[in-house]
C-alpha cells in the first residue's frame, strides 16, 4: 500500500508549522544541529521538518516544544 497523499490544506499547515519551528529554534540562536540533537533526531529530519516535508508524530511534537521552551501556540499557529 502507498503512501498517502496530501490534501493542499494539509500541506500548507505542515508548511506553516515548520516555519514556526525555525523561527522559534533562530529566535533562540540553536542551530539545526544542535535542536537535532535535543529531540532526538538526524538533522536531515530537522530540515525535512522546517521545509514542511514530512508529517511527524505528536510525540516529535512534544519534544520540539519542549527542546524549544515554546508554547504550543506558537509552533501550531498558522
Amino acid at each position: 500500500m502507498g503512501r498517502m497523499s496530501l490534501s493542499t490544506k494539509q500541506a500548507a499547515q505542515l508548511k506553516a508549522f515548520g516555519a514556526n519551528v525555525r523561527r522559534q529554534r533562530m529566535e533562540q540562536s540553536i542551530t539545526q544541529e544542535k535542536l537535532a540533537e535535543a529531540v532526538d533526531l538526524n538533522i536531515r529530519t530537522i530540515q525535512k521538518i522546517e521545509a514542511g516535508h514530512v508529517n511527524i508524530l505528536l510525540t516529535t511534537v512534544l519534544r520540539l516544544k519542549q527542546a524549544l521552551g515554546c508554547e504550543w501556540e506558537c509552533l501550531l499557529r498558522n
